[in-house]
């Protein structure tokens, strides 16, 4: 996570944040040091204040982008009229958030770019074990046997898969499949992994999808690259 902020008071305090939730940031306080790290790190996120020594956050965001920097940016700002808005999606950032703000909505939003960037970047034919599914066809076959899954069995089985050898949190996997406003606790998830279970791993060895008590889920076995860890 890289932060692009002037103001060292509220930097802090992103900062403090941030590791509260396990995750550690680079500072930026300038237009040029923002676009120096920028260019040089591979950022899950970047948050990108519009007020700064140098130049605009406006103006960093349409330069990093010129020169194919994809990081996605949550543009940080008081200006909070919606031609400023506009302004700061047209130069090519991901998501706007004014301040003041809750700093918990803050966290919910850089997750869900975190995760949507962890999804573009993992390959698309993903496999454990003699389980194979291709993303972009959306096809699954374990042992080479065609199973037909639902939309919602193939996003979960795709979560699993693409964080394999992990264990996937109960909250992390309702806000994929349905959104952050569903009850992790409700037994719908139980219903869907029973499905799915029923599904890739009844008549198969071995049983490749694990309940982590009180935890999560976790799928394992001999597994390709499934890309990056949730945040």
């Amino acid at each position: 996570m890289l932060i692009v902020e002037d103001d060292p008071e509220l930097a802090g305090l992103l900062r403090d944040g941030l590791r509260e939730h396990r995750i550690d940031p680079t500072v930026a306080t300038t237009f040029a040091a923002g676009q120096a790290r920028a260019q040089a790190g591979d950022y899950d996120v970047i948050i990108l204040d519009v007020r700064l020594p140098g130049g605009t956050g406006f103006d960093l965001c349409a330069q990093l982008r010129r020169n194919a920097v994809d990081t996605p940016v949550l543009m940080l700002t008081a200006l909070d009229a919606v031609d400023d808005r506009v302004r700061g999606l047209t130069a090519g950032a991901d998501d706007y958030l004014t301040k003041p703000f809750a700093f918990r909505e803050l966290v919910a939003r850089l997750q869900a770019l975190a995760r949507r960037r962890a999804l573009a970047v993992t390959p698309a034919i993903l496999r454990v074990a003699d389980l194979e599914m291709d993303v972009g066809a959306r096809v699954v076959r374990r042992a080479g046997r065609p199973i037909a899954l639902t939309a919602k069995e193939f996003a979960l089985l795709e979560l699993l898969l693409r964080h394999s050898g992990q264990v996937v949190d109960r909250g992390a996997i309702t806000a994929h499949i349905w959104d952050d406003n569903h009850d992790p606790f409700a037994n719908v998830l139980e219903v869907l992994v029973r499905r799915l279970r029923s599904k890739i791993d009844d008549g198969f060895e071995p049983k490749l999808i694990v309940t982590v008590r009180g935890a999560g889920y976790r799928i394992e076995g001999t597994a390709g690259k499934a890309g990056r860890a949730l945040p």
